[in-house]
């Protein structure tokens, strides 16, 4: 997989983000600030304008460009965590021309620990962790299986009490909703499948 490969999967998620904009908000109205479509929105409108302004020669570059936009420009705790998702996956998969899949799979495997390390959270806690973890290790077999695993994931939160983030305020109010961070980053695995 070569850079314009990661630059069609930035672009994909761009395109699903902005289309399920008004969705991913709704979620977060349930169980958090009602912001979380806007944000991730704003975040990759301004990810594709960083990348038209200065194009990458390498996926790291793509990859850390993308991170390194979101940390900027996404409020709350979606633009560290994404922004630290995709910065750790920049820096994993190395600076060279191309990326295999295997090494693809290794870097979300470290990206996955990262972001499990900032926000504090693992399976179950009812945050984006329960969409990654069950990815990750599917996308050694094939990317639709890892955006199968993040889909299943992401609906397997809606029974769960959130133990994490704005949604465990809420207490046995957040069972019954689907995660909005979950069901986001489920969106990003599908759209790696797509490009």
């Amino acid at each position: 997989m070569d850079t314009a490969f990661f630059l069609r999967w930035i672009a994909a998620v761009t395109e699903r983000v902005r289309a399920d904009r008004d969705h991913l908000t709704d979620l977060d109205r349930a169980i958090g600030d009602a912001d979380h479509g806007a944000n991730l929105d704003r975040g990759f409108t301004a990810v594709e304008e960083a990348l038209a302004a200065r194009p990458p020669e390498t996926p790291s570059d793509v990859l850390t460009t993308t991170g390194t936009t979101l940390i900027r420009k996404v409020g709350g705790a979606s633009g560290p965590l994404y922004g630290t998702l995709f910065r750790t996956l920049g820096r994993a998969v190395g600076d060279g021309p191309e990326v295999s899949q295997e090494a693809l799979a290794e870097a979300f495997a470290q990206a996955l620990a990262a972001v499990m390390k900032l926000g504090s959270a693992q399976e179950g806690d009812k945050t984006m962790i329960d969409a990654l973890a069950p990815a990750v290790p599917e996308l050694r077999t094939s990317f639709d299986a890892a955006a199968r695993a993040a889909l299943d994931g992401a609906r397997a939160t809606t029974p769960m009490r959130a133990r994490k983030g704005r949604a465990s305020y809420l207490g046995d109010r957040s069972i019954g909703h689907q995660d909005p961070g979950a069901t986001s980053t489920a969106l990003v695995i599908d759209a790696l499948r797509a490009a």
